[in-house]
């Protein structure tokens, strides 16, 4: 069993570089790469593509254009991709996958986490008077889409079941990361403090370039922007992780600008609600170990909430 994995986040949105994939699988010496492609809008221009076409309603750029001219470079360096870009219908990604591999005779084993969908169930959620978490308003009767936030174990069952590219509906955009730690490690569910910093590293590098000074407020340090590097985490089996970049790629790696993107989205840093641990980043230590190398530490986690 490996004692670290390096870990690369090939994009932070659809409609990211469709060129960080390459990016990371010739420079980046990962074993796994994750793309994010689910803001929250993108949900529901996905949810209309699907009401015209059921076979539409995933990123279809992952397909065509982010993972075409790289997939028997991917296969034959043996990385293994996570990616939500099924969107609201992952098994049409998955054929649309499918597809791709025979023509470019690829034997591709591809996993699918579904299960986030929540339309069938919209009846017993309004007879459990469910509402709108901050304005107490009720369930509206016109949805065009209604999703859970998955974890990571199920996309752990997918590796471990040999899958090499893992297709998701809506998960927890950090359990994209999460479920090849726990696939490499054996993390159990309880693990809270290994569960919580495998999170954050997935935190750290699903908004892409983000984490290597792409939003830095000190933006006038980050250096040949035009050629900006995709992060890449390496995590350790005990929790701590090093966040990096290719090398010869622009961008900026240091404390402040980590530190800006671990505090992105988060709410309280003492209480980061994920569907498998809350998170507590308030003792936190982020260190420089080297140029455009850091390594954070000091991640705690607590079981997640009801």
């Amino acid at each position: 069993m490996r004692e670290s994995i390096r870990i690369g986040g090939a994009g932070g949105f659809w409609g990211d570089s469709p060129e960080a994939l390459e990016q990371l699988v010739l420079h980046g010496d990962v074993q796994y790469v994750i793309m994010d492609y689910l803001a929250e809008l993108t949900l529901a221009i996905m949810a209309k593509q699907k009401s015209r076409s059921p076979s539409a309603g995933f990123a279809t750029d992952f397909v065509s254009l982010a993972l075409k001219p790289v997939l028997r470079e991917v296969h034959r360096r043996g990385i293994r991709i996570v990616t939500n870009a099924g969107g609201i219908t992952p098994s049409a990604c998955a054929e649309a996958l499918a597809r791709l591999a025979r023509e470019e005779g690829v034997p591709l084993r591809i996993g699918i986490v579904q299960g986030d969908d929540l339309m069938p169930f919209q009846d017993r959620l309004r007879n459990e008077n469910t509402t709108e978490m901050f304005t107490g308003a009720p369930l509206p009767h016109d949805l065009a889409s209604m999703n859970a936030y998955i974890g990571a174990f199920p996309i752990a069952a997918a590796l471990d079941a040999g899958a090499d590219i893992v297709v998701t509906g809506r998960c927890a955009d950090s359990a994209l990361a999460l479920g090849p730690l726990i696939h490499e490690f054996g993390w159990g569910g309880s693990d809270f403090d290994l569960l919580a910093a495998g999170s954050i590293a997935g935190h750290l590098v699903e908004c892409g370039t983000q984490a290597t000074g792409g939003l830095f407020s000190d933006w006038h340090l980050v250096k040949n922007r035009e050629n900006l590097g995709y992060p890449i985490a390496e995590c350790r089996r005990d929790g701590t992780f090093m966040l990096s970049k290719p090398k010869g790629t622009g961008g900026l790696v240091t404390p402040l600008v980590a530190a800006e993107q671990l505090l992105y989205e988060l709410g309280d840093p003492r209480n980061y609600l994920l569907p498998d641990v809350t998170c507590d980043i308030s003792d936190a230590v982020i260190t420089q170990r080297g140029s455009d190398l850091v390594e954070i530490s000091g991640v705690r986690g607590r079981a997640p909430t009801d």
